[in-house]
């Protein structure tokens, strides 16, 4: 497995080596002993996966305190656009976002240290899996508005399928004033 760097202090895009033939692929898409290897010392203890129809917009999501969440994800179908916002207000890069193009056809991974938003935007239809260091809370459920100008992410569609929940998320400026968690 190839680890490649994002500039974000624990974010980092992942190229698995693919064994293929005439037959199809096969590829380990997680194995701990390699994570290890790499450095990657994040447990995933819940495995969740999703289908978005092109144009969906989901995120920008994180879970708080105790329930604060890794993610390791990845489409099994399709290409996503796939964004992790850090929102640790220690780190250097607190504000800043780093953007992924995720694609079956290459396999890649994206793994999203806990203290980042996250959210994708399905470039096609597309089936999103990812594994969880941490079980949901609905309780520390938390988001910030995917569209908010203070953060100049290009979701490159002007006009995305955003659940309601998602249409009323706070700004990244109400995010900065409550306390850290």
């Amino acid at each position: 497995m190839k680890i490649i760097e994002t500039g974000f202090e624990g974010l980092y895009e992942l190229e698995p080596n693919v064994f293929g033939d005439e037959r199809g692929y096969f590829f380990e898409s997680y194995r701990r002993n390699t994570f290890r290897e790499l450095g990657i010392k994040e447990d995933f203890v819940q495995d969740n996966e999703s289908f978005s129809v092109k144009g969906t917009l989901r995120g920008l999501h994180y879970q708080t305190g105790q329930y604060a969440q890794a993610k390791l994800v990845r489409v099994s179908k399709g290409r996503v656009l796939d964004v992790a916002l850090d929102i640790r207000k220690d780190s250097v890069t607190f504000g800043k976002h780093h953007t992924v193009l995720l694609e079956a056809s290459r396999h890649n991974l994206f793994l999203i240290p806990a203290g980042f938003a996250h959210g994708f935007l399905a470039l096609e239809d597309s089936i999103f899996n990812y594994k969880c260091s941490n079980y949901y809370d609905k309780e520390s459920e938390g988001g910030i508005m995917y569209n908010d100008p203070e953060l100049a992410i290009d979701w490159q569609v002007s006009n995305p399928i955003v659940s309601d929940k998602d249409q009323v998320l706070p700004t990244f400026a109400v995010y900065k004033e409550a306390p850290a968690f």
